[in-house]
């Protein structure tokens, strides 16, 4: 059976995350990727944060499975036209350029309709159209202007980034998605378009809880489910939520057995409503699920530390795997706290392919991480990533390059 993409054909002109990280998902998809590359450099992530010398680090590797590496010189004449070739020959030119570069490159969006008037042009920038727009944007500039580290970290504390790329891989994803819908419609319009993500944008997509809660606070001054009530203080903004769910049902973060040694022994545990008399009757507080003071959410909500330091004291008494089994017998929302290590040793994802081990003819075998949505007619096989350059001949005899047409635009420094 083919593939979800089979027939889709993507310039990639992306480096570093973001860009890489929709490419990716594109060619796990089936699309046919061809990352463009400097000659002799490549992809700036090749060479950072090595761990084997001289070989594509394991950021330039996770981020470029399944895709084809030609390298072109576009400031080449000769290279000119090879990039105007492939502009011809595909669906997608997909880029994360600082802005202007691509029109600096005399490709500006006039120049590729020309070329192929149903070419996809998508862009992952900084910011969207604004005072700002000019300005380069990485992961963590990102999460701060898009919401997310005024509203993570504890109140006392100083804003927070999260380890979650929601930046740059977020953005990505948010990218692919604008470039498949693009796609989409031009089966019926038989035109090609501008698609835009910007990393403030989709990071500000990821918080939109917390834009809700800006307005509830502008109306009533308070947020009960928040920490700060009912004793702390609220300001004009909304504060950071420490491991508050933020949501309905009220969560935090729970010690464990062995928290003292281990800094992942922790649990994460929601009293949801409908569960509440089992959860007061797992930590042996069974006179809460009638008391007044305790038995409705409303009457929990100015309680909850006290109510969670008393679940504490259960689950410091269980391992996190101890508790889960535990809890999930009587369906109480909870999950534990995964390191990378335990993440990357569970059985359960090495058979869904979430965690892949991958073979490259210099690093050896690797763990990545692999499709992160599966369809039943369309699964994935992760394959390496390229070598620099690994495929510019084959590419180039696809765009009708003969051998020798090949050679005198290595000798003329083209490709």
């Amino acid at each position: 059976m083919g593939k979800a993409l089979d027939g889709v054909r993507i310039l990639d002109f992306t480096h570093v995350q973001s860009g890489p990280t929709c490419t990716q998902l594109l060619a796990w998809f089936g699309a046919d990727v061809i990352k463009v590359e400097r000659a002799g450099a490549g992809d700036i992530t090749r060479e950072q944060l090595r761990d084997i010398p001289d070989v594509d680090s394991l950021y330039f590797t996770m981020l470029n499975h399944n895709k084809r590496s030609v390298t072109i010189d576009t400031k080449n004449p000769e290279g000119k036209l090879v990039l105007e070739a492939l502009i011809q020959k595909c669906d997608v030119l997909v880029e994360n350029f600082a802005p202007g570069a691509l029109d600096r490159m005399g490709f500006t969006w006039e120049r590729i309709q020309e070329l192929n008037p149903k070419m996809i042009v998508a862009s992952v920038k900084g910011f969207g159209p604004g005072p700002y727009e000019d300005c380069k944007v990485y992961e963590n500039v990102a999460q701060c202007a898009g919401g997310a580290a005024s509203t993570t970290g504890f109140d006392d504390g100083p804003p927070v980034v999260s380890g979650a790329q929601i930046g740059d891989s977020g953005t990505g994803l948010h990218l692919a998605l604008g470039i498949v819908t693009a796609l989409f419609q031009r089966v019926s319009t038989g035109r090609g378009q501008r698609v835009l993500a910007a990393m403030q944008d989709g990071v500000l997509n990821l918080c939109r809880v917390k834009l809700r809660d800006q307005q509830r606070l502008e109306r009533t001054g308070v947020m009960k489910e928040y920490p700060q009530y009912p004793n702390g203080t609220f300001g004009e903004a909304v504060p950071r939520a420490g491991n508050a769910s933020g949501g309905g049902q009220p969560g935090w973060i729970l010690k464990c057995k062995g928290w003292e040694a281990d800094p992942n022994a922790y649990i994460y545990f929601i009293t949801q409503a409908p569960v509440w008399a089992k959860i007061c009757n797992v930590i042996g507080k069974e006179e809460w699920a009638t008391d007044p003071e305790y038995a409705t959410p409303a009457a929990r909500l100015p309680r909850l530390k006290e109510i969670f330091a008393e679940i504490e004291r259960w689950t410091m008494t269980k391992t996190k795997f101890e508790a889960m089994e535990i809890l999930n017998k009587y369906d109480i929302p909870c999950g534990p706290i995964l390191s990378m290590k335990e993440i990357a040793e569970e059985p359960s994802l090495r058979k869904t392919g979430t965690i892949v081990e991958v073979d490259h003819p210099l690093r050896g075998k690797y763990l990545t991480v692999g499709n992160p949505i599966k369809l039943s007619d369309s699964p994935t096989e992760v394959t390496r990533s390229p070598l620099l350059g690994e495929h510019t001949e084959e590419v180039m005899a696809e765009l009708g390059y003969s051998l020798d047409q090949i050679s005198a635009l290595r000798v003329a420094g083209a490709i």
